[in-house]
């Protein structure tokens, strides 16, 4: 088992170990995965902004504030958010009753998922994401003993999350409540939760994803949809047949950066949760391919930095890297996976590429904190791992 406490860091010098601020594998990774979706922003919604650069320009200024924030978060201690994880998750559940509230509560679509701050509006279902793994990563090292060894150890976190789903369904985000509940699983796993445990807790959390899918019709109708889209083309698998078409008229190297036919008017959403698409259509499966191994490697480095707090008595540090990059991972997994066809439709963005201000400023500050672990595990030295 893995000590609590983190013994003290040496020097650079002393470990023997390059000196650099932060890991450039990640940053690198990351700018890439920024700097092409901006590419793509700008041309999905090139032709349905007012303004043809009005998104592009937006979603600028949200990347440079995120980039800021997840800066900002490089220069605190971790020991921070470890000590105040609860308080920080109190918050984020008032957001979301607040959200709930008629008159701060901003409907789009049929859903009430903003509170509106002059030109920014907040979706309180993204920061809670992020606030869930802090508080779950620190509970995880307050209580190690007993979430490996007792079943209410891995049960307790739960509680709190069906309270937190519970105001996401209400909302609705059914998508959100979903990552949070599969991001959860992963993390109490990878913490050493017995595997009957883990396995018991997926299959309850399954049974109950199906009986609120079947609760409402229209989630039903995506499920169906999804499984032959072409029995409604025009209606209720439009989205989805247009964005195969799209994908299927890239072919290998695509129809050139803004040579996207399906985003004019055909492909609703492009800049938001079918921005795979028209990229699949204008760089081809190249393209395609490139970005799932960008995100495929962050998601491989996140893990590595995990792994390495874990065998350095670093903890927290340790979870908090599994989650972010279990719920990085899985929003795209399950934003491309919607894209070509292979899982229903579900309004989860893609991260740091998709159209939006609150996952973008989220997605950089889960970013940062990543960061700040790679800092802090880089010259603590090595422990034995029982």
């Amino acid at each position: 088992m893995v000590s609590p406490v983190p013994p003290q860091a040496v020097s650079a010098k002393q470990a023997g170990r390059p000196e650099y601020p932060l890991d450039p594998w990640l940053v690198g990774v990351t700018l890439l995965l920024l700097g092409i979706g901006l590419i793509m922003v700008a041309s999905t919604s090139i032709t349905t902004a007012g303004a043809p650069l009005h998104y592009f320009v937006r979603q600028s200024m949200h990347v440079v504030f995120g980039l800021c924030l997840a800066w900002m978060m490089t220069r605190f201690s971790l020991k921070m958010w470890e000590n105040n994880g609860p308080i920080f998750l109190l918050f984020g559940v008032i957001s979301l009753m607040l959200v709930l509230i008629p008159g701060i509560g901003h409907e789009v679509n049929g859903s009430t998922r903003w509170i509106r701050f002059g030109l920014f509006n907040l979706q309180p279902s993204e920061p809670i994401k992020l606030l869930f793994i802090i508080y779950l990563s620190g509970y995880m090292v307050r209580r190690n003993t007993e979430v490996r060894t007792q079943l209410r150890g891995s049960i307790n976190p739960l509680f709190v999350l069906a309270i937190i789903a519970g105001l996401l369904l209400l909302e609705p985000d059914y998508g959100a409540a979903a990552v949070l509940f599969a991001t959860a699983l992963g993390m109490l796993f990878l913490a050493g939760v017995a595997f009957w445990r883990f396995m018991g807790g997926t299959i309850v959390v399954a049974l109950l994803s199906a009986g609120f899918l079947l609760m409402e019709p229209y989630r039903l109708e995506r499920l169906t949809t999804f499984l032959n889209p072409w029995a409604d083309p025009f209606g209720s698998g439009f989205q989805l047949t247009q964005a195969l078409i799209a994908i299927g008229r890239g072919e290998w190297l695509g129809a050139g950066l803004g040579g996207s036919i399906q985003k004019l008017f055909y492909l609703p959403e492009a800049h938001t949760d079918f921005l795979f698409a028209v990229l699949a259509e204008e760089l081809g499966l190249a393209g395609a391919i490139l970005v799932i191994a960008l995100f495929a490697f962050l998601v491989y480095r996140a893990f590595l930095i995990a792994r390495r707090s874990e065998v350095r008595g670093f903890p927290f540090g340790a979870y908090l890297a599994y989650g972010i990059g279990l719920i990085i991972g899985l929003q795209a997994f399950i934003n491309i996976g919607v894209n070509m066809g292979m899982l229903p439709t579900k309004g989860l963005a893609l991260p740091l590429m998709s159209y939006g201000g609150s996952s973008m400023l989220i997605n950089c500050v889960a970013i940062g904190l990543l960061l700040r672990v790679e800092k802090e595990s880089r010259f603590l030295p090595r422990k034995d791992v029982v």
